[in-house]
């Protein structure tokens, strides 16, 4: 069996080809193609599948993450998308919610909705939040607005209708109108996308969903049918923000689901990693081109939040849209190699606007003039501009001192190398400060978890962000530069389904409990069989609760099924247990309610991490180590004699000990002075930092 990865990023392209039968994976890393993403996947997949002696007709299966359901929310680069409402809700996409992230603020930064007012259209009906109908659909109403949309030249609708989630037959019927009087128009309805209560949450969610459907389906098709043309004749399997995998059919239906796929993948490995190094508590650090994705992982397996923003401001809550589909928690900023530098009353400032793939940095020689944070590391002789990328791309060290000097420099009246230094510290400062919010401010202490770093720039910044917080160990995978395409590998088939019906759990509540499951569960199972046939899928099942009256729930794990008579009192019990750890009271014989309900359905992939530790034992036979080079270090008094190590010539065992550079073809790991890297006998850097 072989199967390919690849991971989209803004910057690199990722591939990852595992060869079970020679137990081998093999590394591969291009230039992204922003323009056509496929291309760079294409040429990048030839060159991998040559390098291996592989034909395109023996692979077996195709992974992949991607970004351009992610860059056209950000870039506002979506497809001409109308809006279709309950009559008197026009303005809740663009009103929002009230609350304000930032209090002071005088000039408050909202969230730019992905459709303008006059794109939103208001239908005759109302139902209520019992599902019972107030009003029914007028034809009347519903055929003019139809005629508007159909001579309005957009691609995409979205239908959102006042309590639609608890009777969603009048948004069926829109639907079916839609699509026999616009039939090339793409069709989103709130009732299958986020079938849950809170109206501009479910708004946001279905309008992102409808936003990005027609570009995502057409990149999924031009990807399919380009693999196809080159002879791969496997099932292609696209990761979801919730770390699980899915059809290409199913990410074109709801591509919602896959806006943080790439980032989501990479969390998943880190909690492999952890736990083969004997770690339950792991913060993940994710560094490449464009962006850093930080997150918190406890007791082995990664958070899942039930709903995530886009397009956030400083990293506050309530800045961004909010997206309610599942997704691994992570925090993402801009801070990336290509991320750019400039100066701002006298004071270094970095990111978020990024060089990515094109022109990219100074250092590239495509074009870019502007310092980034690449070219900073190249200055301060981190990155060997030989070696990059395995020596696949040749570095202009000269260009990368041009550009610091000029744009940080000489304004500052710093030399070339205390400049690169402040980029490198501001870098790292941001990253430390959006760690905390994941760490900190969540009532995580950063001192008893590991660090694991990826990502093509994260090992060199690990040391530096991990010595800042107290974090004693880092861990840098096999295959580090390529942790997220890495990560597919790991990832199980799983989907979700989830509903709003609020419910109070009392006695002779679980007839109604057990038909709600049995509906959820027969979706998944539905939909799961169009991933994997015929295998038998692992069932969990929680719901949020609340004590009736709160405006706030409580994700409570369920009990097994089959519902006896006494399973609302179990429900319940579980419910003031995690009330009362969490709060530190509980409120006996106060009524509880259900308020969202979920069914995961999880078929486990038998390969999962079957051949890393093989393939690393085999690459790691012997290698040559590079010498001795410049690099800078503030604490020994600016730039001294730094050895540098193949990281392939390391056996298990064998220690590495600070200042030093660890080069690989995908990644660079810098090891500070008053610490040192062992190798594990799973082929990972463990790096034991002394505290300051």
């Amino acid at each position: 069996m072989i199967r390919v990865a690849f991971d989209i990023g803004g910057t690199f392209t990722d591939f990852v080809l595992e060869d079970a039968r020679a137990h081998a994976l093999r590394f591969h890393k291009v230039p992204t193609t922003p323009r056509d993403p496929a291309q760079a996947v294409l040429e990048g997949l030839a060159e991998l599948l040559a390098s291996a002696g592989v034909a395109a007709a023996d692979v077996t299966g195709i992974l992949h993450a991607t970004t351009v359901a992610t860059n056209a929310i950000l870039e506002r680069k979506g497809a001409r998308t109308a809006l279709l409402t309950t009559e008197g809700f026009r303005d809740v996409a663009i009103i929002g919610r009230q609350k304000r992230y930032d209090t002071y603020d005088m000039y408050l930064a909202k969230p730019v909705p992905l459709v303008r007012r006059r794109d939103i259209f208001e239908v005759a009906e109302r139902v209520l939040a019992d599902g019972s109908v107030e009003r029914p659909l007028e034809e009347a109403s519903l055929s003019r607005v139809l005629e508007e949309i159909a001579g309005g030249d957009y691609e995409s609708v979205a239908v959102c209708l006042l309590h639609a989630y608890a009777a969603p037959a009048h948004e069926r019927a829109i639907g079916e109108r839609l699509l026999r009087r616009c039939p090339g128009v793409a069709v989103s309805l709130s009732s299958d996308v986020s079938p849950k209560f809170r109206e501009y949450e479910r708004t946001s969610t279905v309008l992102a969903n409808a936003y990005i459907k027609p570009i995502v389906a057409r990149y999924v098709r031009r990807l399919g049918g380009a693999l196809a043309e080159q002879g791969v004749r496997a099932d292609l399997f696209i990761m979801q923000s919730n770390g699980g995998l899915m059809s290409p059919e199913l990410a074109c239906e709801t591509p919602i689901r896959i806006v943080e796929s790439g980032p989501a993948a990479g969390v998943l490995l880190c909690g492999v990693i952890g736990r083969e190094e004997g770690f339950e508590r792991v913060l993940t650090f994710d560094m490449g081109g464009t962006t850093a994705k930080l997150g918190a992982i406890d007791g082995g397996e990664p958070a899942i939040t039930p709903t995530f923003e886009v397009d956030q401001v400083r990293y506050r809550k309530g800045s961004g849209l909010p997206i309610n589909v599942p997704a691994v928690e992570l925090l993402e900023i801009g801070a990336g190699g290509g991320s750019l530098a400039h100066t701002d009353m006298g004071l270094i400032k970095v990111g978020p606007e990024s060089a990515g793939a094109d022109p990219g940095p100074a250092c590239y020689r495509r074009g870019g003039e502007r310092a980034t944070v690449t070219d900073a590391n190249v200055v301060l002789g981190y990155i060997n501009p030989d070696y990059f990328n395995g020596g696949a791309m040749r570095l202009d060290a000269a260009a990368a001192q041009r550009a610091v000097a000029a744009h940080i420099g000489e304004p500052l009246g710093l030399a070339a190398g205390e400049a690169a230094w402040g980029i490198h510290t501001i870098a790292n400062a941001n990253m430390e400060r959006a760690m905390r919010i994941v760490s900190v401010e969540r009532g995580r202490d950063p001192r008893r978890y590991a660090l694991v770093a990826f990502g093509g720039a994260g090992p060199l910044h690990a040391c530096r962000l991990a010595r800042a917080l107290g974090t004693p160990t880092v861990i840098v995978p096999y295959g580090a530069g390529v942790g997220s395409a890495i990560g597919m590998l790991e990832a199980n088939s799983k989907l979700d389904a989830s509903l709003t019906r609020v419910l109070q759990l009392s006695p002779g509540a679980e007839p109604e409990i057990e038909a709600i499951y049995r509906g959820l569960e027969a979706r998944v199972r539905a939909d799961l069989a169009r991933i994997a046939a015929g295998a038998e899928p692992r069932i969990a099942r929680f719901a949020y609760l609340r004590y009736a009256g709160q405006g706030h729930e409580l994700r409570v794990d369920l009990p097994d099924f089959p519902v006896g008579a006494d399973y609302a009192a179990r429900t319940v019990a579980r419910f003031e247990e995690a009330y009362r750890s969490k709060y530190g009271y509980r409120q006996p014989g106060a009524a509880v309610e259900a308020v969202d309900w979920y069914v995961v359905a999880t078929v486990p992939n038998a390969a999962a991490g079957a051949h890393r530790a093989a393939s690393w034992r085999a690459q790691s036979a012997g290698g040559a180590r590079r010498g001795v080079r410049k690099a800078y270090f503030p604490e020994l008094g600016g730039y001294v004699d730094c050895a540098v190590v193949e990281r392939s010539a390391l056996a298990v065992g064998e220690t590495v000990t600070g200042p030093a550079i660890i080069e690989e073809a995908e990644a660079t790991t810098l090891l500070l002075p008053r610490s040192s890297a062992s190798v594990s006998r799973k082929g990972h850097l463990v790096i034991t930092l002394a505290p300051e």
